[in-house]
């Protein structure tokens, strides 16, 4: 199995920026995809970017050309710079990965408990 571990979030004003990280850890045959999901207070859990072990890309419409994914595939570790962040980006973020455990074939999907950003003056 996977543990996801993220970290940067915090309080941002409108305008500002943050960067997210996240590291994955287990014993596991590959991490296929990384992505980031957020859920703010009430609403549902969203896609916001993923990123393939080859390092394609893919965003949110929300997040096309303020958000940026990248990844460490030799560290394991998956980051999303946040720029020209809104009041409305405030949410949980949660790391997203899916993996091949050892044994049969199959993949599974594994989640970060999340780190909090919020966006405010």
């Amino acid at each position: 199995q996977v543990q996801l571990v993220e970290s940067g979030g915090g309080l941002v004003q409108p305008g500002g920026s943050l960067r997210l990280s996240c590291a994955a850890s287990g014993s596991v045959i590959s991490i296929a995809t990384m992505g980031w999901y957020r859920q703010a207070s009430g609403k549902q859990r969203e896609w916001v970017a993923t990123i393939t072990s080859g390092g394609s890309t893919d965003y949110a419409d929300s997040a096309k050309g303020r958000f940026t994914i990248s990844r460490d595939n030799a560290k394991n570790t998956v980051s999303l710079q946040m720029n020209s962040l809104k009041p409305e980006d405030t949410a949980v973020y949660h790391c997203n990965a899916r993996f091949v455990p050892y044994g049969p074939y199959r993949i599974l999907e594994g989640w970060g408990q999340g780190t909090l950003v919020t966006v405010s003056p």
